[in-house]
């Protein structure tokens, strides 16, 4: 997309955020986001949302449909309006940094969602921890093995390799399960976070590696990728995935006995913290700099507690 059609992409959509959002009974803040496609993010959204009617302040939702341009020039357009937070979940970490250090020097304070800033000037990163969360799936992986597999798998994974926080979720999995001896890893194919793209990779991985017995998933549209790559190819009686995200597939995994463990986040809460966190800025308060938000691991045992947000 050129820079002129980007703006003029950006203008229309942001208006129809100003036409669309919640009456404001006081502050406008506004919700730059990765995609509005997959549920992960939809559902920031909606805590968000439902954050901001409580307090009486405006949204407005920007989807950036995973272009790290199209953020970048939200940035300068809400800067321009004077809104009075932005709330990131960003696609380049590193290369939003700029138009984070524009805000903050413009008064505008930055709440950074699920992907891990680099130290600067937000007010605070709300997220899981991912690194800790991806030894928790090892360590369900390892047990997994070891009881049901005779201690011994082959591995395959579907990550998204530009994502940093993705790769610190496969770096957690594997300081557990690499140690453990209990797999031997057939390759890492990258999905880029993209459901698609994933799902292609996913097939790539069943072709060239046949007999293929375990799969780690590092996000929702990688998981979404493998579910389908694995009911396209056949082998749902003869692979067993773990991965990242809850959603009607990953379930539906679940209870045909082929997806055996989910990390489970709590987007909605994270939405809600970040709107909670820039109402108490406004407010003349403070923050805590890193705000994390508990992960639960979904089985058999527990997902009917999940399945209503997802029907």
């Amino acid at each position: 997309m050129n820079k002129l059609a980007l703006k003029l992409s950006l203008a229309t959509l942001l208006a129809a955020g100003v036409a669309s959002g919640a009456l404001a009974k006081d502050k406008t803040f506004a919700l730059i986001q990765y995609n509005q496609q997959v549920s992960f993010f939809t559902d920031i959204t909606n805590g968000a949302q439902k954050a901001a009617d409580a307090a009486g302040d405006k949204l407005l939702v920007f989807d950036a449909n995973n272009s790290a341009q199209a953020q970048d020039s939200a940035f300068d357009t809400y800067i321009q309006q004077k809104v009075d937070g932005i709330v990131i979940v960003s696609v380049d970490q590193n290369g939003i940094m700029p138009a984070v250090k524009a805000a903050a020097a413009a008064g505008i304070p930055v709440i950074a969602v699920d992907g891990i800033l680099p130290e600067g000037p937000q007010a605070s990163q709300i997220s899981v921890d991912n690194y800790a969360a991806g030894k928790l799936i090892g360590d369900a992986y390892v047990e997994y093995v070891k009881k049901n597999l005779s201690g011994k798998a082959t591995l395959g994974v579907v990550g998204a390799l530009n994502s940093d926080l993705q790769n610190l979720r496969q770096k957690g999995f594997d300081d557990v399960v690499v140690p453990s001896s209990v797999s031997t890893q057939v390759g890492v194919v990258d999905g880029r976070n993209i459901q698609d793209q994933a799902l292609a990779a996913a097939e790539n991985l069943f072709t060239g590696n046949p007999g293929l017995q375990t799969l780690y998933a590092t996000g929702e549209p990688a998981l979404v990728g493998a579910v389908a790559a694995a009911q396209s190819q056949g082998q749902t009686g003869s692979i067993k995935i773990f991965g990242w995200d809850l959603s009607a597939q990953a379930i539906q995994g679940i209870d045909e006995g082929f997806v055996v463990a989910v990390v489970q986040q709590d987007p909605f809460l994270e939405g809600q913290k970040a709107i909670e966190a820039l109402g108490t800025i406004a407010g003349g308060g403070t923050v805590e700099k890193a705000i994390k938000v508990p992960v639960t691991i979904v089985t058999k045992d527990n997902v009917d507690q999940f399945r209503a947000a997802f029907k």
